[in-house]
């Protein structure tokens, strides 16, 4: 799924060693992850959500605690987000222009005033949009400045109709469905966010108009739920609007200027260990465990829609010394026109080891190591991370597999030459496991650089079952000593979502969304920079894109 802190991304998966069959899925969110959960739109925003000052109201509902809505005036219009979990969406990236048909179920492109218009709007629509008949997007490219005031009506057939500024009516599954995300070169401005209240909700005392407006991306968590004869539904500042009736959250969301919408899973086939690298040309690359020797390839312009580019290795081309299990791959640039691939791989001598193949692009041909980059005494190594310190050296860690044979599992670091495969200096143990939630194993780690510190993600317990969790550990050197976050873990196990985990951090454009990971926990923002998104197969804690 994927998860946004802000301009970077991280991307996790659910391991599923053992058994690749087992449903894994690559999603994004900012310290996000998590697979098998409702999809949610999120808008590709580069920067957090935050709170402009706000308060919740009394009884989580808003009052005037909150910002002064504009008096009831719509606003030019703000991207939608959040579908409350109905239906799958294909994914549109912000800023490509897709030629098609673009009947959003409003009037016919033909009755569209083009002459002289200079400028465009792009309409994205949430997951639960009833697509026309042979319209293939969710997303329309209108001529001139489009806005929506947000607010919505509910026909015969409970399902939710917009009113758009150009005349065009889409209509969405459900009473809480309308989620629209307006883009237009004609008026940029900052991301905004409004929710439209229907009207059956409970408003607080001196709230005459029926939204809220809010800098940033605001979210729901998708789930419309019951208190007595009400219900209510839970957004990231932590409002709780309340509405009259059981099952009855009538709301809409819009979003304005803060990038198109996306829905989790991002990929819906399994991928492990999602190992993501921003190439030079802005694009994205992820590869993922395979199992067999292969290490799937796939590439994206925005970390939502993925292409499938082929394998790292075929049976012909994988190092002789690894014979199976071939687990959680990274992809990085060393140097000008070099890439590395680091993996783990079942040796011959039956122990796990730590190997790397080089290429000039990163769809290769990849070139394997005769012999292992890291081997150690049985059970061996897994899990290896390659890091690019903020002076340029170069660092590769990983974590010995002592779980197996129920011994310490100590996430290791030492020194890469520029080259990126050979190893220089000494090995230093950085963190282990000692915490309670984190069980017999720390793994999976994963380091970035920010704010003067050096900060190291890493999972803990279990992998197959909803113990699984990540946590942050920060130091002012690459080596350590490393302090553990007392919020950890960041990401853990809520509601549909379990077992976050083994996911990895990326740098993203300014107007990328986070592709691999899920919801993350408020602590996680104080944990971790807020530059970084993360990425995990896996499912996924708390409420809220980051």
């Amino acid at each position: 799924m994927v998860i946004e802190l802000a301009p970077q991304e991280v991307v996790s998966s659910r391991r599923s060693r053992g058994r690749i069959g087992a449903r894994t899925l690559a999603c994004a969110v900012a310290l996000l992850v998590a697979c098998g959960a409702p999809p949610i739109d999120e808008p590709h925003d580069s920067g957090l959500p935050h709170d402009a000052g706000m308060q919740p109201g009394d009884a989580g509902e808003p009052d005037s605690g909150q910002p002064e809505p504009d008096a009831g005036e719509p606003d030019s219009g703000t991207p939608g987000e959040h579908d409350a979990g109905l239906g799958d969406a294909g994914v549109s990236d912000a800023g490509e222009v897709v030629p098609g048909p673009p009947d959003s179920g409003t009037p016919d492109a033909e009755a569209r005033p083009d002459a002289g218009v200079v400028c465009t709007t792009r309409i994205t629509y949430g997951t639960s949009w009833l697509k026309p008949a042979g319209h293939t997007t969710d997303f329309d490219d209108a001529p001139g400045l489009v806005t929506w005031d947000g607010t919505f009506t509910v026909d015969g057939n409970g399902n939710s109709v917009a009113t758009l500024s150009n005349g065009w009516k889409p209509t969405f599954t459900g009473r809480a469905g309308a989620v629209i995300s307006l883009d237009s070169s004609c008026d940029p401005g900052v991301c905004r966010s409004r929710i439209g209240y229907g009207t059956n909700w409970l408003a607080p005392a001196n709230h005459p108009a029926r939204f809220d407006d809010v800098d940033g991306v605001l979210a729901s968590d998708g789930f419309c739920r019951n208190t007595g004869a009400q219900s209510y539904v839970t957004l990231t500042p932590g409002w709780q609007p309340h509405f009259t009736g059981t099952n009855a959250c009538e709301y809409s969301l819009r979003y304005q200027q803060c990038g198109a919408l996306f829905a989790n899973s991002v990929l819906d086939v399994s991928c492990p260990d999602p190992g993501v690298m921003r190439d030079v040309d802005g694009g994205y690359v992820m590869v993922c465990t395979s199992g067999g020797p292969g290490y799937p390839i796939r590439t994206s312009p925005d970390l939502v829609r993925w292409t499938s580019r082929g394998t790292v290795f075929t049976a012909a081309t994988k190092p002789a010394w690894a014979t199976g299990d071939f687990w959680a791959p990274e992809m990085h640039r060393v140097g000008n026109n070099r890439y590395v691939l680091y993996f783990s791989a079942r040796h011959t001598d039956n122990s796990l080891a730590i190997g790397a193949a080089t290429a000039t692009t990163p769809l290769g041909p990849w070139t394997a190591k005769a012999t292992p980059l890291v081997k150690e005494a049985y059970p061996g190594v897994i899990d290896v991370h390659q890091f690019t310190g903020p002076d340029g050296r170069l660092w590769l860690l990983w974590k010995r597999d002592g779980n197996a044979v129920n011994g310490p599992t100590p996430i290791r670091i030492q020194q890469l030459a520029a080259d990126g495969v050979t190893k220089m200096g000494a090995v230093t143990d950085l963190i282990d496991h000692d915490q309670t939630w984190e069980g017999k194993l720390v793994e999976a780690p994963w380091m970035i650089f920010e704010g003067g510190f050096y900060y190291l993600f890493y999972s803990a317990n279990n992998y197959g079952n909803a113990t699984y969790a990540i946590g942050v550990a920060r130091s002012t050197s690459p080596t350590g000593p490393f302090t553990k976050s007392p919020d950890n873990p960041v990401l853990f196990s809520k509601g549909d979502w379990a077992g976050p985990g083994h996911g990895s951090v990326v740098r993203a454009l300014a107007a990328a969304g986070c592709t691999s990971f899920t919801r993350g926990s408020p602590a996680a923002s104080a944990a971790a920079p807020a530059a970084w998104c993360w990425s995990s197969p896996s499912p996924s804690p708390t409420a809220g894109p980051r």
